[in-house]
């Protein structure tokens, strides 16, 4: 889920939220934009508990505390540990489980061949839940949401080439 839904409908954000807690399904939340929790912090905090999939772009000295400790909230439905990824642009991707924080970098490392950035993170996003819904390891659901960003940057406007290349 997006988190812009929470600045028109907390309440149906936290109804779907709750449903997935309930039936055991995986419930994730993308924090869209900074703004999201700085000024819709309330009915985030509500939401977070049900949280399982926390995503997120930020560039900051502590990624890696804040990862953490969002990591480490608590949580109502114990049979899914929570994750947290924070992508930053070109630095390096974070990740947080219960068991560790790993820093995964981007794939691409020529500045010049960025065209548009619009659409980079949803993109990443999605590149992550192709491969969870196959149940692949995080790294590789790391690695597909790099790929799709960096095939999205690469290109104006949020458009993918006809045939991808991910293998």
């Amino acid at each position: 889920m997006q988190g812009f839904f929470l600045t028109v409908s907390p309440e149906a954000t936290l109804k779907v939220a709750t449903q997935s807690s309930t039936h055991n399904k995986t419930f994730s939340l993308n924090l869209s934009a900074p703004f999201i929790s700085q000024f819709y912090k309330e009915p985030l905090m509500k939401v977070m508990s049900y949280v399982d999939i926390l995503f997120g772009n930020e560039t900051t000295e502590d990624i890696k505390e804040i990862a953490r400790k969002a990591q480490a909230l608590p949580k109502m439905n114990p049979k899914r540990q929570r994750i947290v990824v924070f992508t930053q642009g070109k630095d390096d991707t974070i990740m947080a489980t219960e068991n560790e924080i790993r820093a995964f970098p981007v794939l691409i490392s020529d500045q010049s061949e960025i065209v548009d950035t619009n659409g980079a993170g949803d993109a990443f996003v999605g590149g992550f839940l192709s491969q969870l819904v196959y149940d692949r390891p995080l790294t590789e659901c790391i690695r597909a949401g790099h790929y799709a960003a960096s095939v999205i940057i690469k290109r104006s406007g949020c458009t993918f080439p006809e045939k991808p290349d991910f293998h």
